[in-house]
């Protein structure tokens, strides 16, 4: 019998170690594939507080000369293992099994083994939070430390009362010390333990005292930080996070994590006071005995429902429109342009993504054949609008490809200023202080990249290139964009794109980009005349013939004017005429004054002729509204 016993113990055991790794699968897999941390790492809109990382002893004696330094040290350097994403999913799922694993390990202590089930709750609100990307994990890593020392005490067999109150008094100031006022969960549970479980009034109380006075002591006399700092620094509600929209997103499910614990604590210690010693647990009802008797079918079950619960709430949570707009910009970030044009159909509506989308097409070929495929506004080409002021990351993208170094420069010292030493944003500004010359300041950046983690190998091999080529005159990625870049200061022109695109072809005459940019500019803001002015400079380019777009607004502009263009050695194709042909009789049979009309002609052309100039110019401003 007792060999028995011991089997089907071993075989539940086992049945309980697949179902977790199998739930911790699927959840390292959602992370991966779906998340993708990495964007978690890049995102810079929705991301202000993703700390920075230096491998020196400076930068470690800074963060640990204060309460909490230490989680923040370790988190910030588990934090940048999010720039390879399965480094990343890795950390956060670890992070979710060890928080599983303490509460798993309290339920035990607590004598409540049967509720297994409900320590898979903390690892999906945690995930939750990285599937609306932000970023709350210096927070959770607090609270996993906090478990950990709450599962040590907990885990004490002494039954003197001195002993138990010296020992919590030298955990909670170490814990203090270590993860600041988070900290103070500790304290909590153990007083909750200690009055529902154990029944110690007089130990509680002086847990509680102790709980008032040591926060004080250590964080305001000792490390001198204020008093509202000292009691809630690592905590959800601390100043560093509700002080800024940015870090309070999603932050209601970290607070229902850190609210979890005490309440289940609370919950199972009231249920042990009211509970009779002499009542008998009553035998399962006889419908439902067979579905006890058959372990594998039970934990087959429960498996399911677990397993269907959480994708179910996982893939709820999934932003699929923030996610495209990080995408945009990590993809525009790192060059992956045919990636980046696949991401538009998940936030179609999106400037910030049509922006990127422009970059894309021009690195792909297409700008000046494909964009109308897109819905255009003057703001998709620059950002030049009040409301995307603060997209420094996503402005300074195309001023780099474009060649306006100053003005790249500029917003890249904002973006430090707004996130801190990001290494993308370093090596951008190093690149941008060595096409400019400043080989000082580039060196700094550089020196400051060479102590990250991964950006320490191109540091290193761009100061060497200094060292033995100190004006990097044979770098041939350097030599080309200074022979773009304009050399002088063009900060009156900020908010002038057309001034900046002749000024750059005005320095060089093959900036590719800066003549499809300013044609651009002069097709979405309907400025035909100047268009048609600068069509001579289609032969300094290898253009086979006339750029569809080109030729579009070209009809167009000649049905306005009644004014024939021409172009040496080219022609409009046959193919673009019979299109504006076919589109001016679709238009005719609509014409009419009012809104109504217009709206006809649009949906009547719109399946054959919604990528084309002459249906932009006609109905952009019905297309795409700002």
């Amino acid at each position: 019998m007792l060999t028995w016993f011991c089997n089907l113990k071993s075989k539940n055991l086992a049945h309980h170690r697949l179902q977790t790794f199998l739930f911790f699968l699927l959840c390292y897999l959602y992370l991966w594939l779906v998340v993708e941390p990495c964007l978690i790492y890049h995102c810079g809109k929705t991301i202000t507080n993703f700390p920075v990382f230096f491998t020196t002893w400076q930068f470690f004696r800074q963060l640990t000369q204060y309460p909490g330094g230490i989680v923040e040290y370790l988190a910030a350097f588990l934090a940048q293992l999010f720039y390879i994403s399965s480094l990343g999913a890795a950390v956060i799922t670890i992070l979710a099994w060890l928080i599983y694993l303490c509460f798993e390990s309290f339920l035990k202590t607590l004598d409540a083994p049967k509720l297994r089930l409900i320590c898979f709750i903390p690892p999906v609100l945690i995930i939750i939070t990285y599937a609306r990307y932000s970023f709350h994990f210096t927070t959770l890593l607090a609270f996993l430390v906090t478990l950990l020392f709450t599962c040590f005490y907990l885990k004490s067999t002494t039954k003197n009362k001195l002993v138990h109150i010296i020992a919590f008094i030298i955990l909670f100031a170490v814990l203090y010390y270590i993860a600041a006022a988070a900290s103070l969960l500790f304290a909590l549970l153990c007083i909750i333990y200690e009055l529902l479980f154990n029944r110690r009034f007089k130990v509680a109380l002086c847990f509680l005292l102790s709980a008032l006075i040591i926060p004080y002591v250590i964080g305001t006399i000792l490390f001198s930080i204020s008093t509202t700092e000292a009691f809630t620094d690592l905590l959800p509600f601390s100043q560093r996070v509700i002080s800024y929209e940015t870090r309070r997103r999603m932050i209601e499910v970290v607070f229902a994590l850190y609210l979890f614990v005490p309440a289940a604590f609370a919950l199972l210690g009231i249920s042990q006071l009211t509970a009779r010693p002499e009542s008998v647990p009553k035998p399962p009802k006889e419908k439902l005995r067979w579905y006890h008797r058959k372990p594998l079918l039970k934990w087959t079950l429960e498996s399911v429902l677990l397993l269907a619960i959480t994708t179910t709430v996982l893939f709820a949570f999934n932003d699929k429109k923030l996610k495209a707009s990080i995408q945009a910009d990590y993809y525009a970030y790192n060059q992956m342009w045919p990636k980046l044009l696949q991401v538009y159909n998940q936030n179609p509506n999106s400037f910030l993504i049509v922006y990127a989308v422009n970059q894309a097409l021009y690195h792909t070929g297409q700008l000046s054949s494909q964009m109308f495929a897109y819905p255009q506004h003057p703001d998709t080409l620059f950002l030049t609008s009040k409301e995307h002021v603060l997209a420094y990351w996503k402005r300074s993208s195309v001023y780099f490809d474009l060649g306006i170094m100053n003005m790249a420069e500029g917003t890249l010292s904002e973006a430090v200023a707004k996130y801190a030493e990001r290494p993308m944003i370093l090596k951008r500004l190093a690149v941008a202080n060595m096409v400019k010359g400043n080989i000082g300041a580039a060196k700094v950046f550089l020196s400051a990249l060479q102590k990250t983690l991964f950006h320490r190998k191109w540091a290193r091999q761009y100061l060497q290139k200094i060292k033995l080529d100190p004006t990097l005159s044979n770098d041939p990625e350097i030599r080309q964009m200074r022979s773009i870049a304009l050399e002088e200061n063009i900060a009156s022109f900020r908010y002038d794109p057309e001034q900046l695109l002749l000024g750059l072809l005005q320095k060089n005459r093959k900036n590719k980009m800066a003549f499809e940019y300013l044609m651009a500019w002069y097709l979405v803001t309907a400025q035909l005349d100047k268009f048609v002015l600068q069509l001579y400079r289609l032969d300094d380019f290898d253009y086979s013939g006339i750029p569809r777009h080109y030729e579009e607004a070209i009809l167009v502009f000649q049905e306005l004017r009644e004014k024939k263009v021409t172009i040496k050695h080219r022609t409009i194709s046959k193919e673009t005429h019979d299109r504006a042909r076919k589109f001016a009789n679709i238009c005719n049979q609509y014409r009419g004054p009012g809104v109504e009309n217009s709206m006809k002609a649009m949906y009547a052309t719109a399946p054959d002729f919604i990528d084309t100039y002459f249906f932009y110019f006609n109905f952009g401003n019905l297309r795409m509204k700002k």
